[in-house]
């Protein structure tokens, strides 16, 4: 007869009770997603220089008092996906989301950078996105220097995607009078 294998799918507060106890650290490199707990890849310098980038181009573009910018933390999607995007847009908020991660309502814009997670931001990360209505994600595809501009989303994904290469601009779907340039946003 053969073995039955089920996965033993975890909650948001059950991934936080881990960490109380020490089973996972701060300083883990993991996230929730669908109820798995997945390691993400190490960060090269040319991933890092994309998001420090991306980070200076969004504050110097939308101030302080538009957005909270959120580098590489946690955004709530449901009970048991709590994924970290590269980078993400917040509505504002006094106490900076100091009582709980952001939630779908919360996020304006997140962004992915694909330099050796291409694959998995595009098949795992994109479609998770979608079904929890986050209303628009950039995957910036390093390799081939655009910017996937990924807007209306479903539960079977996302119905508008735009590439965005250099010499063209591009804006953001909550900020619309913000124009940015590739080149830019590219580096």
């Amino acid at each position: 007869m053969p073995v039955q294998l089920v996965k033993r799918l975890f909650t948001v507060e059950e991934y936080y009770q881990m960490a109380e106890v020490g089973i996972l650290h701060e300083d883990d490199r993991i996230e929730l997603i669908e109820g798995e707990i997945v390691e993400m890849a190490p960060i090269s310098s040319r991933h890092q220089a994309q998001v420090d980038r991306l980070n200076r181009v969004f504050s110097e573009s939308l101030g302080r008092q538009r957005v909270v910018i959120r580098v590489q933390g946690p955004v709530r999607l449901g009970e048991r996906s709590e994924p970290q995007p590269d980078l993400a847009l917040l509505r504002p908020r006094p106490d900076f989301y100091a009582d709980a991660h952001p939630r779908p309502e919360d996020t304006l814009l997140v962004v992915e950078v694909a330099y050796t997670s291409e694959d998995y931001d595009r098949e795992i990360k994109l479609p998770l996105y979608a079904r929890y209505g986050i209303p628009e994600v950039w995957l910036t595809v390093l390799a081939e220097e655009v910017i996937e501009v990924h807007r209306k989303p479903t539960p079977e994904g996302y119905q508008e995607v735009r590439r965005v290469g250099r010499g063209e601009s591009l804006s953001i779907q909550a900020f619309p009078d913000v124009v940015l340039a590739a080149d830019e946003v590219l580096g």
